[in-house]
């Protein structure tokens, strides 16, 4: 047999390394369709001269690229057969990539766990994507539902891993030279800086977009993501491609500028889940909480801890779960980030 059927529950071994194929080489094309596809406006990421007031040496890739591309690698070995993708933990960037850079992608499996109707696992992975120098430009941890092959086979020893609950604020790591001494808030379209934000406070992005089934098939190319949730439309009972989570991901990400336009960059992903599935014609509209602030050692530079929610535009905002503890319906997505922000 010569094709891949992709790894089913069983086929997971605990410390494994799995080396995913064929490295991507990314250009300023890769910026041009992200910003394409969701309305991505953060001015580091936008302008070369912008980063080059901020001490860099241009304009770095937005950092949900470089999240996508690692992840897009993953999807064959990982999640082809996948059910649903369900968190994230420990996640940092640590690298900007640049324009003409190559990623590859390496996963070890960490923890698996069958399900107790006996035909899906949970299989937990710590991906990391290395550029052209082998430098490790980011690393995350998810965990993904896979279909069993044999719902007969035996269930492996069950690995839980222990997984901390944020990334502490003295792990980020800044890019180096990084200065928002000299930023310029006209420029970047808002005047809240870090010493602005509240923890606790909670803020209405009120901008809202209309998920489409073309943009999302565009978005699950773009990245190299072959799972059959998205593109098999007979993979489903219900007939309907489920929406790519990171798709919601960056749009929630874009629809934050309107009230955080000043957070820059992304440099931690302590954790997140997909509460919910997004499927084309879904209008999505999302808030954000503080949760924590932290000064870093880079001048004029701070550190927001975020929680990002993303919402059914008829789910009120501010809403996240039920006094019982489940997520409310309309919620798709609660992701808590470290963003970078001049003081």
């Amino acid at each position: 047999m010569k094709t891949n059927p992709g790894r089913f529950f069983e086929d997971y071994r605990v410390g494994e390394t799995i080396a995913h194929a064929v490295p991507r080489t990314v250009r300023m094309g890769e910026r041009a369709l992200y910003h394409m596809l969701y309305p991505a406006r953060h001015a580091l990421h936008s302008s070369d001269q912008f980063a080059q007031s901020c001490g860099l040496p241009f304009s770095p890739l937005d950092d949900m690229v470089v999240f996508h591309v690692v992840f897009g690698k993953t999807v064959p070995e990982i999640s082809l057969n996948a059910v649903a993708n369900l968190g994230y933990a420990e996640g940092r960037w640590l690298s900007p990539v640049w324009p003409g850079d190559t990623i590859r992608s390496q996963s070890e499996v960490i923890g698996l766990k069958q399900n107790s109707n006996g035909k899906t696992g949970v299989v937990w992975v710590r991906t990391t994507g290395f550029n052209q120098h082998d430098e490790a430009v980011m690393s995350y941890v998810r965990w993904v539902m896979v279909k069993k092959r044999d719902i007969d086979a035996p269930a492996p020893e069950t690995v839980i891993p222990e997984l901390a609950a944020s990334v502490p604020s003295d792990a980020l790591v800044l890019p180096k030279g990084l200065d928002f001494s000299n930023y310029d808030d006209t420029l970047a379209g808002e005047s809240h800086r870090w010493g602005d934000y509240e923890i606790g406070e909670k803020i209405d992005h009120v901008d809202r977009v209309t998920i489409e089934e073309a943009e999302h098939m565009l978005a699950t190319r773009l990245w190299q993501n072959t799972a059959k949730v998205h593109f098999d439309a007979t993979n489903r009972p219900d007939g309907k491609r489920l929406i790519y989570g990171g798709h919601v991901i960056s749009m929630a990400r874009s629809l934050s500028f309107n009230g955080l336009a000043n957070a820059q960059m992304v440099v931690a992903l302590n954790g997140g889940s997909h509460a919910g599935p997004c499927f084309a014609g879904d209008t999505i509209a999302a808030w954000s909480e503080v949760l924590d602030k932290a000064e870093t050692s880079a001048p004029g530079v701070g550190a927001l801890r975020l929680r990002l929610v993303a919402h059914r535009a008829e789910t009120q905002a501010f809403t996240l779960k039920s006094d019982s503890g489940k997520y409310d319906s309309g919620v798709l997505l609660d992701l808590d980030y470290w963003a970078l922000m001049p003081t």
